[in-house]
């Protein structure tokens, strides 16, 4: 397995594999949000970044999605993983702990201190891998809805 950022012929395992994300989290999910996204990963004016990991074979198996966030009270950028899947056929294989490995590079090159993220609280399997790569900290997630 290789991991490295995603280039412009991904997009049809990228769009499948984001599909399956999407339905994890029962989330609908359309072409008009895939482009989206798919831009902002290409876009020059967005901190927002995407790593994908391959098989052996060149088939991508998976994906993570982070961005450059500011944190006030340190005066500092830190980074965010909004997005990570690994196709269910590949789970347990290393996947994760590869794209990890390489995000953790990519947020040293950026100075940032470190990287957060959240997860459903019934992500068992998820919170398995991040327990042994990081920690939890003591905040509650909070969402407004604004419609």
């Amino acid at each position: 397995m290789n991991v490295g950022s995603l280039i412009k012929t991904d997009k049809e395992d990228w769009s499948k594999l984001y599909h399956g994300y999407a339905g994890f989290y029962k989330m609908p999910m359309n072409n008009d949000i895939l482009d989206k996204v798919w831009d902002w990963i290409f876009s020059p004016d967005i901190k927002f970044y995407a790593l994908g990991v391959k098989s052996d074979q060149g088939q991508l198996i998976g994906f993570m999605h982070f961005r450059e966030m500011p944190s006030p009270l340190r005066g500092m950028h830190v980074g965010f993983l909004d997005d990570l899947f690994v196709n269910p056929d590949f789970r347990g294989s290393g996947a994760v702990q590869l794209l990890f490995k390489d995000l953790k590079l990519h947020a040293q090159e950026k100075a940032w201190p470190y990287v957060r993220w959240i997860t459903a609280i019934d992500n068992h399997r998820a919170r398995a891998v991040y327990d042994q790569i990081s920690e939890t900290i003591d905040f509650v997630t909070y969402q407004m809805n604004t419609k």
